[in-house]
C-alpha cells in the first residue's frame, strides 16, 4: 500500500506541533491507541527532528512525516530522522524536484490551478491544498478539480469536527489535514488520554462520513 492509499485509509492526518521531545511518544502512543496511527510532524520547531525520530522508533508501523518542510535540508535531516513523507505548506519547485529525484513522497501545497498544473507536469497524483478555509474550502478544490481529473487533494487548515464531512464526502479528497485532536495546549499540558478520546471521536467520524 503507497502513501497515498494509506492516507485515503485514515481520512485524517493529524497535524503536530512538538516544542519538547518528551511528548513525542506518549503523543504518538495516544495517536495510535485512538485510531490515527499517523502523524505529520511539522518543521517549524527544534524538537520536529528528534521527535520524527523517537516516534518511528518506538512505533516503527506508524505513518510519521514532516510537515512545513522549506529547504532541501530540512528534506534530508527529516528523512534521516525517519519521516516517511513530506509536506510543503506552498509549491515549491526545488524542494518537490528534490524529493521526486530521491524518490521521496512530498505533498506541496498548492491553492491555484497554475500551482496545481506545475504538480501535473511533474506526475503529482496528490496534493496538499492549505490554508483550506480560506482559500475557498471545497468549493475552491471541486473548481480545480474540474479540468485537473488525475488530481486528489489532501486540504489542511481550519479544517475541523464540524466541517470534516464537507471536505471527505467528496470522491476527489483522499484526506483531510487536522490538528483538534493534537492541540497545542493539550500537548503542553501532558493530555494524552484527552488526545486519544479526540483521535478516537476523529477516527469514528471518518468511518460514519466513509461507510
Amino acid at each position: 500500500m503507497d502513501i497515498a492509499e494509506k492516507f485515503q485509509k485514515l481520512g485524517v492526518v493529524p497535524v503536530v506541533v512538538l516544542e519538547d521531545t518528551k511528548d513525542a511518544v506518549p503523543l504518538a502512543k495516544a495517536l495510535v491507541e485512538g485510531g490515527l496511527p499517523c502523524a505529520e510532524v511539522t518543521f517549524r520547531t527544534e524538537a520536529a527532528e528528534e521527535s520524527i525520530r523517537l516516534m518511528t522508533e518506538q512505533f516503527p508501523d506508524m505513518l510519521v512525516g514532516a510537515g512545513t518542510v522549506l529547504t532541501r535540508e530540512q528534506v534530508d535531516a527529516a528523512v534521516a530522522a525517519g519521516a516517511k513523507f513530506i509536506v510543503s505548506p506552498g509549491f515549491d519547485s526545488e524542494i518537490v524536484d528534490y524529493c521526486l529525484e530521491k524518490e521521496i513522497p512530498v505533498f506541496p501545497g498548492c491553492i491555484t490551478p497554475s500551482e496545481v498544473a506545475q504538480a501535473v507536469k511533474r506526475g503529482l497524483k496528490v496534493i496538499k491544498f492549505f490554508p483550506a478555509e480560506p482559500a475557498g474550502g471545497v468549493a475552491m478544490i471541486k473548481a480545480m478539480a474540474a479540468p485537473y481529473v488525475g488530481i486528489k487533494f489532501m486540504p489542511t487548515g481550519g479544517i475541523n469536527a464540524k466541517n470534516l464531512e464537507n471536505y471527505l464526502s467528496f470522491d476527489k479528497i483522499i484526506c483531510c489535514g487536522g490538528s483538534w485532536m493534537v492541540k497545542g495546549e493539550l500537548v503542553k499540558n501532558g493530555e494524552f488520554d484527552k488526545i486519544r478520546e479526540l483521535t478516537a471521536e476523529a477516527r469514528k467520524l471518518v468511518d460514519s462520513i466513509r461507510k
